[in-house]
């Protein structure tokens, strides 16, 4: 599926749209350049949800904890800072993974190896005229190598 952005004030719609698309599977793996609007998308996904807290980027918390209107956590990650993908084990990733919530990532090339099986590859390209086009790959395998998806 490919979603077009146009204006920022699309970007709900197509949160909407990546929310309807994702079912009951709770990993999301959004790439995209710096830039792309990976934080501005996820921002989008948590008012749909109703989260009450401004979502910002994890940058240097590396994983911030939303609740959600019904007061179930969504968790969103940016690998970004991340050394090497142990760091990531060692606050807890398997324990997010596995917990049922929402996971949504940017930057989860650097932790490529931990990643559970049901990812959702969302690639956020950046056309000429800076509109952005969403692709969600909804037939996405465990055995995706993520690094296909890199624009």
């Amino acid at each position: 599926m490919e979603i077009r952005i146009a204006t920022e004030a699309e970007t709900d719609a197509a949160a909407g749209r990546l929310l309807a698309a994702l079912g009951e599977r709770r990993h999301v793996a959004l790439l995209g350049e710096m830039g792309a609007g990976k934080t501005t998308l996820t921002a989008a996904v948590g008012r749909l949800l109703g989260v009450a807290d401004e979502v910002t980027s994890p940058t240097f918390s590396i994983i911030n904890e939303y609740r959600d209107r019904d007061d179930e956590p969504v968790y969103h990650f940016d690998f970004y800072r991340i050394d090497t993908p142990e760091e990531a084990l060692d606050l807890g990733l398997d324990e997010y993974f596995d917990s049922g919530a929402l996971c949504i990532m940017e930057w989860p090339l650097k932790v490529a190896e931990f990643l559970p099986d049901d990812i959702v590859p969302v690639t956020i390209r950046v056309e000429a005229d800076g509109s952005r086009t969403i692709i969600l790959d909804e037939e996405a395998e465990a055995s995706l190598d993520l690094t296909e998806q890199l624009i």
